[in-house]
């Protein structure tokens, strides 16, 4: 499956009003090479296995594959992952026929909130709410399996 996606910074916390849905996600890393990056990821109560492929070279699209596993293996799981474990509160906002993920961090990447916005192809355009920043598609930096490497608090 292919995912494109658009990656901005937020500027203000005024998405929080807009949102209809929050929920903590703790995430870690089996694997952060760039040709295949293998997360782990629990969010609430459902856990879930994902590799993702290499990004394009405009950063817009990349292969993704996801399957929920079961949330002991897990957290069992997390035991081999490489160290630097994110966590953060994942925020949902509609945006027209979108919506946008706003994830807010913790830890070492206090400070840094950041929204995607999944589109069906490249080409879609979507109206920009106020609070969202600088665009930062396809900025490595900005992955969260760089972010678990260098954080934010260290730029």
């Amino acid at each position: 499956m292919q995912e494109i996606e658009r990656k901005y910074l937020v500027v203000s916390a005024d998405f929080k009003k807009e949102a209809f849905k929050n929920i903590h996600i703790k995430q870690g890393f089996l694997n952060t090479d760039p040709e295949r990056t293998v997360r782990l990821r629990i969010t609430g109560d459902k856990a879930f296995l994902t590799i993702k492929g290499k990004s394009s070279k405009n950063g817009l699209s990349r292969f993704e594959w996801e399957k929920e596993i079961d949330i002991n293996e897990a957290k069992a799981l997390f035991e081999l992952c490489e160290p630097g474990i994110i966590e953060k509160t994942r925020y949902l906002v509609k945006a027209g026929d979108f919506v946008f993920e706003i994830d807010e961090f913790y830890g070492e990447n206090k400070g840094l909130i950041v929204a995607e916005i999944e589109l069906n192809k490249e080409t879609d355009t979507f109206k920009k709410p106020n609070w969202l920043g600088q665009e930062v598609t396809g900025q490595v930096k900005y992955y969260n399996s760089q972010l678990s490497k260098n954080p934010f608090k260290n730029w």
